[in-house]
């Protein structure tokens, strides 16, 4: 397809596809899946090679938040029959980080329920850090504390942390159908704070809420734009007890096609295979390490995921390796003192974003609606398995 060379093309020279070419990768059939994933690898080996990033949550506190995130178990109003705890003392939270990192994690993502710390809970994170730092000295520290006031983020990486994660989720024009506590630009502001003080931006989004193709490429540009070194991508779990409980709208293919887009949009930075992944991606979990360079090991902040042990030899099985501590995740020129994903040797990484130029009219058609398997999705409620072990309980965590 003229449409998938163009992209490799663009990937390989860091350039961002026009809107047009990333709506077309979400719209091709799934006859040419494995095209799609096979183009979107050769990007994702040219920055990654074939290693995989493990990754390990520690939910510090977990349900009672005040905000109305439709997607979210923890939830103000929620009804999902979570594990609900106040803040894990440091030395909990460092044993549970241990077992994340002999499991083989690099990084260890601290986060707590809430719309924001207050000074006393960065005091608390603070110690929290410099307890698992004592233990593993190399481990990479992420915080996911949710919206920052002013001085919090510098705080935070004079206590140690590395990184500091707020997700975008959906597209700004369809933001406050899925929560009105807060706005999109609150979250923008909160990356553009951490950035500022330090921390490498962690900013994603979650897939399958009922949104537009076009919504999920406003997303993604978006994320482009505001240049995280990380890029998780969520897939929706439809937890019982919250507005989003019947949104099943995803299938494996789906699920695939969304993560290459992403890579083609942002085709140097770490793509993290994140939360939802068993429940969605399922038998084709394998395929996703091709366009993905970065997965959670073991559980999430309130649902199960797949044996820590699986994670393992599913990669191995793939042909991938896992990532050591003593290798950097980004590429050379993301680094400090690199130029990042926004300039291309010496040419401007953006392409026009003008839908109407020639990139798009000599775009195919998308595929008629009988070539595509996605339209009617049977879900799969089996999948979907509260936490019950880790942080929080007296159970050995997954890892």
């Amino acid at each position: 397809m003229d449409l998938l060379n163009t992209l490799v093309e663009k990937g390989l020279r860091r350039e961002l596809p026009s809107r047009a070419e990333a709506l077309a990768v979400l719209a091709t059939s799934d006859d040419e899946l494995l095209d799609v994933v096979a183009a979107a690898g050769k990007v994702r080996r040219q920055w990654f090679g074939r290693r995989v990033k493990l990754n390990y949550l520690v939910n510090l506190k977990s349900g009672l938040c005040p905000e109305d995130c439709s997607y979210c178990s923890q939830r103000l109003g929620s009804k999902a029959e979570i594990l609900k705890y106040t803040w894990l003392k440091p030395d909990e939270a460092s044993e549970a980080a241990a077992a994340g990192v002999a499991g083989g994690a690099k990084r260890v993502c601290l986060v707590a329920s809430g719309r924001g710390p207050t000074d006393r809970d960065v005091d608390r994170v603070s110690k929290t850090i410099e307890a698992i730092k004592e233990q593993n000295e190399d481990v990479e520290i992420c915080a996911c504390l949710g919206l920052l006031s002013a001085g919090q983020a510098e705080r935070l990486r004079e206590a140690g942390a590395d990184a500091y994660n707020h997700n975008l989720n959906t597209s700004e024009g369809t933001y406050g159908e899925i929560t009105t506590t807060h706005t999109y630009a609150d979250r923008v502001d909160t990356v553009r704070q951490a950035q500022a003080a330090g921390l490498s931006a962690c900013s994603g989004l979650i897939a399958g809420m009922g949104e537009s193709d076009e919504d999920l490429v406003d997303v993604v540009f978006a994320l482009r734009e505001l240049d995280p070194d990380s890029v998780p991508v969520n897939f929706l779990i439809p937890f019982e007890g919250t507005p989003l409980a019947k949104e099943w709208n995803l299938t494996p293919q789906r699920c695939l096609r969304v993560l290459a887009m992403v890579r083609f949009v942002c085709p140097d930075v770490e793509v993290r295979l994140s939360g939802g992944r068993e429940v969605h991606l399922r038998s084709m979990q394998p395929l996703a390490l091709h366009l993905v360079n970065s997965v959670f090991l073991g559980d999430y902040l309130t649902s199960e995921g797949q044996a820590g042990k699986a994670d393992l030899d599913m990669i191995a099985d793939a042909g991938f390796e896992v990532e050591g501590a003593g290798t950097t995740t980004l590429p050379e020129h993301r680094t400090p003192g690199g130029c990042g994903s926004v300039c291309a040797d010496g040419a401007p990484a953006a392409v026009p974003e003008d839908e109407t130029g020639a990139d798009a009219a000599q775009e195919p058609p998308a595929p008629a609606p009988e070539t595509r398997a996605d339209a009617a999705p049977a879900p799969r409620t089996d999948l979907v398995t509260v936490r019950r072990r880790g942080a929080g309980t007296d159970l050995a965590p997954n890892a």
